[in-house]
Order: C-alpha cells, then structure tokens, then sequence
C-alpha cells in the first residue's frame, strides 16, 4: 500500500479472508473492502464493464495462491504484481506466459534485492573480475514462534518450505550476482532449516537457512536479538542491512516505468528453489556450512 500511494497511484479495492485490516485507513481508507473472492471478482468485473478498469492488481497472497490470483488478474484484463515467490513450481511459469501473450497483460514479480545499490555495486563488480570463483558463505536465520508451523506458511505444499518461504529472494539475488547454477547439494531439509551447496558460474556458495533460534550466533542470542543475516564474499562480510526503506516503491516506481522484472526474470530462481526442497539430504562429506557441523547426516 505505501508503494502504492508513495508512486501517486489508488488502490480502489482489496481482499482478504481476514477482516483485522484496519491499517488500510492509512493509505487508502475510501478503498472498496472484500473477504469473499467472489465478490471481490464481481466488483472488479464491474469496473471493467462501466469502463473503469484496474490496472494492476497486487498479489501478497499465500505462496501457493499466487498462480491463481495471477490468473485472476489476467482475466480481469489487468497487469499482476506479485511477491515473491512468482509460483511454487517451474512448469507453472510456461502456463502463465502463454496466458500473458494471449492476453496482452504483463506478469510483474518483486525481486527488491536486484534494486538495492550495494548489491547493484556488488554485481558489477563481480562480472568486471571476470569468470574468477569466489567463495561466499550466506547465513539467514529469522527465528519464527509456534505459530509458524500451524499457519500456511508450515506446510511445504502451501509455501514450498523454508528453502523457497524465507530464502528465494536470496537465490534470486545469488544467481543475479554470481551467475547461472552449475551443481547443488542439500545437507539439510528440514521443516526449520535448510543448507546446501550451490556451485555457480563465479561462485561456490555454502547456505544456511533457518526460523529457529537456538541456531543463532551466541551474540545475538545476548543482545536479544531474533534474526541474523550474513553474507561472507571470499573471507569477507559484504554488508547491505542499510537501504531496504524504499526497495518496495523503486520496484513499483520500476514497474509503472516498463522496466519490472518478469517471468523470465524469476525463472531461474523459482527453477532452484523447487530442485532443492525436492532433493535428499546429502551427508556431511563435501564442503558445507560451519552451522550444519552436528545436525546433518555423518
């Protein structure tokens, strides 16, 4: 919503099953309100008849709702803007551009981290190195309460598990920087963590995921802290915390501007993710995550 008014455009109205919307008042409080799909479908057909259509419609819907609301929008005669993950499984994406050519409408996917200026930098500065491998190690634990496992979020069929869930914006933004996956092994894949190896055109990259606590550095655990992130290029930290403010507008304002990013910018990343939640778990003989010592396979 705040990319939505920040770009000087009006969202006209909204769905959602549950009706604890009231932050909607700070943005756009004459906006038609829906919980029920149907209706919602019928006030945006409405629209189009009286020759009032949307434009967009945004889709920060469940992971595996994500294919249908895109129909929906294409339907509608509409552009869709979607979080990530575009889809949950690859073959989905060929469906949808042949929806998008047959139907005129373009299909938009927030990838923010390719809009942020130090991973921009970064980028640049890997491909001018040439085709050198580096050596980067990736750390992202966001711990999650109890209530992670009961909501959609839990279950691998909804959300596509932790790999995709919590990590596909980082092996989008990976592939983005080091280039296109050469090898893979998964050490762990679990409902609370994932870790593996990723062999890239200029990387080899060891990643670790988590949503549990107890695998915290010590340090965060003392200041109180519940997520660490880190990324380690060739022995040393690459920090990008600052400047994710107005990723959201730069890539609505990107968007609006005809330079989005579309299918076949989400592809390679949405390809990875459903390879890695299917794969086995591998054991603990290649080189792996230092955070995996004790909890993979020996």
């Amino acid at each position: 919503m705040r990319a939505i008014k920040d770009t000087g455009n009006r969202l006209v109205a909204a769905l959602d099953p549950k009706d604890s919307v009231g932050i909607i008042d700070s943005y756009f409080p004459d906006a038609d309100f829906f919980v029920e799909f149907e209706r919602f479908d019928r006030a945006i057909d409405k629209r189009r008849r009286l020759g009032r259509p949307v434009h967009y419609i945004s889709i920060c819907s469940p992971n595996y709702l994500h294919d249908a609301h895109i129909r929906h929008a294409l339907r509608s005669e509409a552009h869709a803007i979607c979080e990530k993950p575009l889809v949950l499984n690859p073959w989905n994406l060929d469906a949808l551009k042949e929806m998008e050519e047959e139907s005129g409408k373009s299909i938009y996917n927030i990838l923010q981290l390719r809009l942020h200026p130090a991973i921009i930098a970064l980028r640049e500065r890997i491909i001018a190195s040439g085709h050198n491998q580096h050596d980067v190690d990736v750390t992202y634990i966001t711990s999650r309460g109890s209530w992670y496992g009961t909501s959609w979020k839990g279950d691998a069929s909804k959300a596509g598990g932790i790999a995709t869930n919590i990590g596909v914006h980082l092996f989008d933004m990976l592939v983005w920087v080091f280039g296109s996956v050469v090898g893979s092994i998964v050490h762990l894949n679990r409902p609370d963590c994932a870790a593996g190896r990723l062999d890239l055109d200029r990387a080899q990259v060891r990643w670790f995921l988590s949503i549990d606590a107890k695998h915290l550095p010590p340090e965060c655990t003392m200041k109180g802290q519940r997520s660490f992130r880190s990324l380690r290029i060739d022995g040393e930290e690459f920090e990008f915390s600052d400047g994710f403010t107005d990723l959201h507008t730069e890539s609505y304002r990107g968007i609006l501007g005809g330079s989005g990013f579309g299918i076949d910018d989400a592809r390679s990343a949405i390809d990875l993710v459903y390879r890695l939640r299917s794969a086995p778990e591998s054991p603990l003989a290649n080189d792996y995550h230092p955070l995996c010592a004790g909890l993979g396979n020996s």
